[in-house]
C-alpha cells in the first residue's frame, strides 16, 4: 500500500518520463511534417505537444491533491485530481475542434496539396512504437496507484498512437495518389481525441456531484456487511467516488439488547472486512442501528432516559419508599420502550420483597404509559 508521498513522486516520474517523449516526439513530427508537406503528421505533432503540456499540467495537480487533510479540506485534496481530469478531457476536446477545423478548411480552400513525402511515414511510425510503450507503462502506473488521472493520462498518450496509425494510413494513401487522404486524415484524428477527452470528463464530472458505484458493486459491498457475524442488515448505503477511492455511508442493524460498545465493535469489524476486501475503499462511515430506521419502526415521541427514570422512581416509591435500581438499560423497540433492571438482592430482602413481587408491582404502575413495553428484573448478588 503506498502512502501519499509514495504515490506522488511515483505518479510525478511517470509523467515525467512522458513529457520527455512527448516533447521529442511533437517537435520531430511538426518539423518533418512541415519539410515532407503533411498535414495529417503537423496535426500529429500538435497533438503530441498537447500531450507535453498536461503532463505539466498533471504534474501540478497530482502536487495539489496528495496534500494532508487541512482544516479547509478535512476530506482531503482529492478532488483536484478529478478537477484536474475534467481539465484534461476538456483540452483534448478543444485541440481536437482546432485540428478538425484547420484540416476541414484546407480541404475545402481549393488550394493544389503537396504530396507527402517518404520522412513522414518513418516519423509516424517510430510515433506508433513510442506511443504505445508510453501508454502501457502510464497505464499500470495508474492502475498500480489507483489514480484516474494517470490513467487519463495514459489514453491521452494511446490517442497519441491510434493518431498516429491514422496517420501513418494518410501520408501513405497520399503518397499513392489520393492527395486528399492526408488532410481527411487529421479530421479523423481530430474526431478520435474528441471522443476520448469527452469520455474523461464526462466520467470526472459524474464524479464531481457525487453519483453512486455501480449497483452490482454496491450489492457485493451490502453482501460483504451482511456476512459479518452479529449483523441484522445494512441499509442507507450511499456511495461515491472521490479521487479513485470509494466513500461509503451505511446504517447497520444490530440486535437491541446489544451494549453500545459491543455495536460499535461489529460497525468496526464491517469497516476492516471491507477494506481488506475491496482495496478501492477510502474512509467509511457507519451508524449503528437497533432497528430499521428506513421502516419507520419507531414513534418520534418516545421519551428519553431523564422521562423513564421518574416515572420509574415514582413506581418504585409506590411499591416501597426505600426500593431504588443499581443499573437500568432502555431499549427502543417497535415505538415501544423495553426496561432492563438491576436491583440488590439484600435491599429487596430488608424492604421484606421477592423479585417477582417487585417486579409485577412495577409492570402494573408502568402500564399507563403508553410507551411502556416490558419490565425484567435481575437481582445482584444473586437471586432472591
Amino acid at each position: 500500500m503506498y502512502t501519499a508521498q509514495q504515490r506522488q513522486r511515483e505518479a510525478q516520474k511517470v509523467t515525467l518520463v512522458g513529457s520527455l517523449l512527448d516533447a521529442i516526439l511533437g517537435i520531430a513530427k511538426i518539423l518533418v511534417g512541415v519539410v515532407s508537406h503533411s498535414h495529417a503528421l503537423i496535426a500529429d505533432g500538435v497533438h503530441s505537444l498537447s500531450d507535453l503540456a498536461t503532463d505539466f499540467m498533471v504534474v501540478l495537480v497530482l502536487r495539489v491533491s496528495h496534500q494532508e487533510p487541512d482544516e479547509d479540506h478535512p476530506w482531503g485534496h482529492a478532488r483536484f485530481e478529478t478537477a484536474g481530469t475534467v481539465m484534461l478531457g476538456a483540452l483534448l476536446i478543444a485541440v481536437a475542434g482546432a485540428m478538425a477545423y484547420n484540416s476541414v478548411g484546407l480541404m475545402f480552400s481549393g488550394e493544389t496539396l503537396q504530396i507527402p513525402e517518404w520522412p513522414a511515414l518513418i516519423v509516424a511510425a517510430c510515433s506508433i512504437v513510442s506511443k504505445e510503450w508510453i501508454y502501457r507503462y502510464t497505464l499500470a502506473a495508474g492502475k498500480r496507484l489507483k489514480s484516474d488521472l494517470i490513467i487519463a493520462n495514459a489514453w491521452h498518450s494511446r490517442s497519441d498512437a491510434f493518431s498516429s496509425i491514422v496517420v501513418l494510413i494518410g501520408i501513405g494513401g497520399a503518397m499513392l495518389g489520393w492527395i486528399w487522404l492526408d488532410a481527411l486524415t487529421a479530421v479523423l484524428v481530430a474526431l478520435l481525441i474528441a471522443k476520448i477527452g469527452w469520455d474523461l470528463t464526462w466520467k470526472s464530472i459524474k464524479e464531481l456531484v457525487d453519483t453512486a458505484l455501480p449497483e452490482q458493486q454496491v450489492r457485493e459491498l451490502e453482501q460483504a456487511v451482511r456476512d459479518v457475524d452479529g449483523v441484522i442488515s445494512v441499509h442507507s448505503l450511499k456511495t461515491r467516488l472521490m479521487g479513485g477511492q470509494s466513500l461509503l455511508e451505511m446504517h447497520i442493524q444490530v440486535e437491541s439488547h446489544l451494549s453500545a460498545s459491543e455495536g460499535h465493535y461489529i460497525g468496526d469489524t464491517a469497516v476492516r472486512i471491507l477494506k481488506t476486501r475491496f482495496d478501492d475503499i477510502g474512509d467509511i462511515i457507519f451508524h449503528i442501528d437497533t432497528y430499521n430506521d428506513n421502516l419507520r419502526l419507531y414513534c418520534d415521541t418516545l421519551p428519553l432516559r431523564a422521562e423513564v427514570e421518574q416515572a420509574l422512581k415514582d413506581a418504585m416509591t409506590e411499591v416501597h419508599p426505600q426500593l431504588q435500581w443499581e443499573q437500568l438499560s432502555l431499549y427502543y423497540i417497535k415505538a415501544r420502550i423495553e426496561l432492563e433492571l438491576k436491583v440488590d438482592n439484600a435491599l429487596l430482602a430488608r424492604c421484606g420483597l421477592s423479585g417477582n413481587a417487585v417486579q409485577q408491582a412495577l409492570r402494573d404502575h408502568l402500564q399507563q404509559h403508553y410507551w411502556f413495553s416490558s419490565i425484567r428484573l435481575w437481582l445482584s448478588p444473586g437471586d432472591a
